[in-house]
């Protein structure tokens, strides 16, 4: 395995068997969640358990679960979101360790191993991700220079767009106890929202080598969704206003809000909603002072 951190200087004792809580958040994805579900199970490392959060499915999920048995814990609730849904499957989590899968992805078989490892060897670190292989529309294609992945602090360079994947990572689940779980409020980019919250104060680590196969190109990706910027600036305003960052940190953010607000509200002004313009302008207005 190829890590840009190597064992850290306060390594402690290493516990061999740290387990984990796989949690899998699916809706209206019957064919692809299976794909998902049976590249967990083919995990090399078996410390671990599966939450499935059906969100309020109206395919053929529920029969898939069931046919799994107690192989997994399946957990259904109403449509209220990804981010709830996730939500309900972290709660339920018994594991020192938290790994989201997203239902349209899978793993490589090494991928609970490799990083639950690199916890062992690294016992201050809070979070780490993969390196990822992206398919889109059944084509392998390499990601953008914007979406290099780095490891470290990170949170500067991640302000203008989310550059942790959720089915890569994997955090200790007391990290999530301390900076809260992701936003219910936000219908997208509520993933960009809780890296934020966790980048501003410590490290994300990356494991180099690519664990994870992402797929894209389908019409219920929330990453298609249209004005994704709204939503950016609405975490990073919230975060600027809970005065945790540092001057650094701040100016950079408020640097970044206000040009995401500068080019929503053009936006907004050339389809005529003058009203949402402005609120924009006038955010962007509320940090010129600093």
């Amino acid at each position: 395995m190829s890590t840009i951190l190597q064992k850290s200087p306060d390594s402690g004792p290493v516990n061999s068997d740290l387990f984990v809580s796989v949690v899998i958040a699916t809706f209206n994805r019957c064919t692809m969640l299976k794909k998902a579900v049976e590249s967990v199970f083919a995990q090399t490392y078996p410390h671990y358990e599966l939450i499935v959060v059906d969100d309020g499915s109206t395919d053929d999920t529920k029969e898939l679960l069931a046919g799994y048995g107690p192989r997994l814990r399946a957990i259904c609730q109403p449509n209220r979101g990804v981010s709830a849904a996730r939500n309900a499957g972290i709660r339920a989590a018994s594991g020192e360790l938290v790994a989201l899968l997203d239902s349209d992805d899978y793993w490589l078989p090494e991928k609970l191993e490799m990083q639950t490892s690199f916890f062992k060897s690294n016992p201050s670190a809070m979070i780490c991700q993969s390196e990822e292989i992206w398919i889109r529309m059944g084509v392998r294609v390499n990601p953008g220079k914007r979406h290099r992945k780095y490891s470290g602090y990170i949170f500067e360079k991640t302000l203008p767009l989310c550059l942790v994947s959720p089915s890569a990572v994997m955090m200790r689940k007391k990290l999530l106890q301390e900076v809260g779980l992701f936003d219910e409020q936000l219908p997208a980019c509520e993933d960009y929202d809780l890296w934020l919250r966790i980048s501003w104060k410590y490290p994300v680590y990356l494991l180099t080598t690519p664990l994870i196969v992402k797929h894209g190109g389908h019409e219920d990706q929330l990453s298609k969704m249209p004005q994704l910027d709204k939503y950016r600036i609405a975490a990073l305003s919230k975060l600027i206003d809970a005065g945790c960052l540092s001057d650094r940190q701040k100016e950079a953010a408020v640097s970044m809000l206000k040009k995401k607000c500068r080019i929503y509200a053009n936006g907004c002004l050339k389809r005529s909603r003058n009203q949402e313009a402005q609120h924009y302008i006038r955010l962007a207005q509320k940090h010129t002072q600093i």
